[in-house]
């Protein structure tokens, strides 16, 4: 391929900053869709369940319905990567409860938790140690609130009044003994917002003395120095400890808190602190930081690092900031610090022998730390278990190859055993992940057995016939596994936690196609099933639909699959239907492994506005995830063939449903969302398989990401002809088929900024082609307001029954 000049590229980019709004959006009301979707956007949703430490109690907590536009419009502020609500010092956009209930596991008694006001916004629910009671939050108009229930009587009680400030720390934690709670507040008398200046005070500068520092496309950063003091102002907090009888008592001085985490023993606290210079290249969790250890007072008793801005940063994937990260405390012992090191200089692009070091310092933190291991790749955490077992992951981006270390951390002299040694992408070889449970001091540790010599293996159980979740018993002795649990047809049952030490009782989640998750305990022993919960199916509209996972191979012999979904009655005399393919490419290095079947024909589908498959209700075929590998084996990467890799797959996708009769290949339309967006969009510049697309919150044009995208690593200025070819802005001449865009005016995901989809319009109007874009209010890369979620319905559905089913007549709607 010819390699084209920087000079082109930058012209390109000219070319794309140049093409702006030339007239205002079409301003119409929010609008409904057919009924039939609007009763499945508002159906009640499923409460959610945590289990007990004890295994006793069963948490649910109920899911409100979508929140409204309103709620999305109040007042935000966005800074350093972070959206905040300033008037209740917290997150904005964050998910909540409306209320709680338990059951117990052992009978289903159930036992309300009273006491909780109505209106009541439920956020960090956390169970104590030993699970006699929980602690939770809740937001008010005035700010955050800290709650506490018992589980004995069922009461919640308020501990604090709207004290808590949540714009940066995850709050609250608990102490082990279960009576205190360590929490970030508001510091006492602190002033009232800054005011922004009315006049500027000089320009805003920033500049570079031959430094590199590349950055990915990151939104939502600070931008000038009212900026930094509204960062500053909102994350300073006050950390403190506030006892079940509501007693506060602060621990040291006020600051920028980023992280805190009480020891096992609770003598000390891990705590991580911002610090200025401030960045408006970089998000917070790259600012300057101290890591350092307080005791109950808030006197530093360790400091472990004072990390500088971290905005040299290598891109490479892999790439890590040098010193301390990754800090925590062994979860397993009473305060003993962990933590890696880079000893390649961070960099994954520099050829190194060794990458990693994991290093261990107990209390009292003196003298030289113990190195726990050392590794040849980059250090990817700890399952902790007992002073002779704990497992550390260790992977490495370029090769997708991760290991799995077995290591006695009471015996740090004692040399790492190699315990598995595999791709991520082989997810057939997956030996699936440790069981946990909770430890006296309230932290997850690995179920090590009645022996402390066994681990319990839960995993997806990917396989040619689908997935099959299992449960396996991992002697650490003779490295052997043994099977005692796999879902079987017609259910798919997925193994949660082992409820015992003999690993005799697990609680599992249970679904099939006609049968909603519900939570129930199976002895593997025996084979006994208990049901647990009765939650109903909260979307009946599809019942009797036809769900098959579906198999074909792609021209260069890439197998490939995906669901196809037919509407309830469907019978094959009916013909062919019009079509909706929804899906998102992935990269992988291996052909065979990119082949790999990692869905289940036997899944329970819960029907939201997200759904594909409620298009089933509007007389459409839907072929759901028709996987689209984007394949780079050896020294070749998946990009330098992607749009030829791309067409391939689809071109076998449309194939297969037409042989198959379900489809009209006239009547086919693509679909998807982020990086799925970017495929239709290729799709319909390179290819005529389509009758129309659809593309929500997409990026267009690879120069504008000029320091990476997805995953690809190449820079603009390295691979120039792979950024151009990829753009689907490039190629807007060859789009010949109607595109729908929709796009969150407040997206902050990296790399896909709003006016991706605004220059990506002007540029398909500007050459006549049959184009819409559709803006919405307030929302970020995905869409939570009932209004917007109705509306994208609405536009969805004109959309693909006037170029996919080809009505002329328009879908009548009324406004909200």
């Amino acid at each position: 391929m010819r390699r084209l000049s920087l000079s082109f590229v930058a012209g390109i980019l000219l070319l794309s900053t140049s093409l702006v709004a030339q007239e205002p959006t079409n301003g119409k009301q929010y609008q409904l869709p057919t009924q039939t979707l609007v009763d499945i956007v508002d159906a009640p949703p499923t409460p959610a369940a945590r289990l007990g430490p004890a295994g006793e109690w069963l948490l649910l907590q109920d899911v409100p319905s979508l929140p409204s536009i309103a709620e999305l419009a109040e007042r935000e502020l966005r800074l350093a990567g972070l959206r905040i609500k300033p008037q209740i010092n917290g997150r904005s956009r964050t998910r909540h409860y409306v209320g709680l209930g338990l059951l117990r596991v052992a009978d289903r008694m159930e036992r309300p938790i009273t006491g909780i006001p109505a209106g009541a916004r439920i956020e960090n629910v956390e169970w104590a140690p030993g699970g006699t009671r929980m602690v939770f939050t809740n937001t008010t108009s005035d700010g955050i609130e800290l709650w506490v229930a018992e589980v004995a009587s069922g009461n919640a009680r308020r501990l604090t009044g709207p004290r808590l400030n949540l714009t940066m720390a995850r709050s609250p934690e608990w102490m082990p003994d279960g009576r205190s709670i360590v929490v970030t507040l508001i510091p006492d008398g602190r002033g009232a917002e800054p005011e922004a200046p009315q006049v500027p005070s000089g320009p805003v500068i920033q500049e570079n003395l031959g430094e590199t520092a590349p950055a990915r496309t990151y939104q939502d950063l600070l931008e000038n120095p009212y900026d930094e003091e509204l960062f500053e102002h909102y994350t300073t907090s006050q950390l403190a400890r506030v006892s079940i009888e509501g007693t506060v008592t602060p621990i040291g001085e006020p600051g920028q808190i980023w992280r805190f985490d009480p020891s096992p023993d609770g003598r000390f606290v891990l705590v991580e602190t911002l610090h200025r210079p401030f960045s408006y290249l970089v998000p917070a969790y790259r600012f300057p930081r101290r890591i350092e250890v307080v005791d109950l007072t808030g006197r530093q008793v360790f400091q472990l690092g004072d990390l500088p801005l971290q905005e040299g940063v290598p891109i490479p994937f892999g790439s890590v900031p040098t010193g301390p990260r990754d800090v925590e405390w062994r979860a397993d012992a009473p305060a003993t610090l962990v933590w890696a090191e880079a000893q390649d200089g961070g960099d994954a692009g520099r050829p190194a022998e060794v990458r990693d070091k994991v290093f261990m310092l107990p209390a009292p933190f003196r003298g030289a730390p113990a190195t726990l291991a050392t590794l040849g790749l980059r250090y990817g955490g700890t399952n902790w278990g007992t002073d002779d077992v704990a497992l550390i992951n260790s992977l490495w981006w370029r090769t997708r190859q991760i290991k799995t270390w077995l290591v006695a951390p009471g015996a740090p002299e004692q040399q790492p055993e190699l315990l598995s040694d595999r791709s991520w992408e082989d997810r057939y070889g997956d030996p699936g992940y440790p069981d946990m449970m909770r430890n006296a001091a309230g932290r997850w540790v690995m179920n090590t057995g009645r022996d402390g010599r066994s681990l319990y293996l839960i995993g997806d159980g990917a396989s040619p016939e689908g997935n099959r979740p299992f449960l396996d018993v991992l002697d650490l002795r003779t490295k052997t596994t043994q099977r005692v649990f796999r879902s079987s047809a017609p259910h798919y049952e997925r193994p949660l936690q082992v409820l015992d030490q003999a690993g005799r009782q697990v609680l599992t989640v249970r679904e099939s196609v006609k049968d909603p998750p519900n939570y129930f305990v199976r002895d593997v022993s025996g084979g006994q099933l208990r049901q647990i919960t009765s939650f109903p199916n909260p979307t009946p509209q599809l019942a009797g639909m036809q769900k098959e996972l579906i198999e074909y191979e792609r021209s260069d012999g890439v197998k490939l699959n995906g669901t196809l979904y037919l509407p309830p009655g469907y019978a094959a005399s009916d013909g062919p239907l019009p079509m909706l393919m929804w899906a998102y490419p992935r990269e992988y290095k291996s052909a065979d492994l990119a082949g790999q079947i990692t869905d289940s024909p036997y899944q329970f589908d819960r029907l939201t506005g997200w759904s594909s498959v409620i298009w089933l209700t509007q007389g459409y075929a839907v072929l759901d995830g028709p996987t689209m590998p984007i394949i780079g084996e050896g020294d070749e990467e998946p990009n330098d063939t992607y749009v030829e890799q791309l067409v391939a797959s689809a071109e076998a996708a449309v194939n297969e449903v037409v042989r198959r009769g379900v489809a009209d290949r006239e009547r086919i339309g693509i679909g998807g969302h982020s990086y799925g967006a970017f495929m239709a969009a290729n799709l319909l510049a390179h290819s005529d398989l389509y009758a129309a697309g659809i593309a929500r919150s997409g990026a267009y044009n690879r120069t504008l990401t000029p320091f990476g995208f997805q995953r690809e690593e190449r820079t603009v200025w390295e691979a120039p002809e792979i950024y151009f070819g990829m753009s689907p802005f490039m190629h807007v001449d060859k789009i010949n088929e109607p595109i729908l865009l929709i796009h969150g005016e407040a997206d902050n995901n990296s790399g896909t900024y709003p006016m991706q989809s605004e220059r990506f319009y002007n540029a398909l109007k500007g050459l006549g082609k049959t184009a819409r874009l559709v803006m919405l209010p307030h929302e970020s890369h995905g869409y939570r307001a009932r209004e917007s979620i109705l509306h994208m319905l609405w536009e969805m559905q004109e959309w693909m029954n006037r170029y996919v089913k080809h009505e002329m007549e328009r879908v009548t709607s009324d406004g909200m």
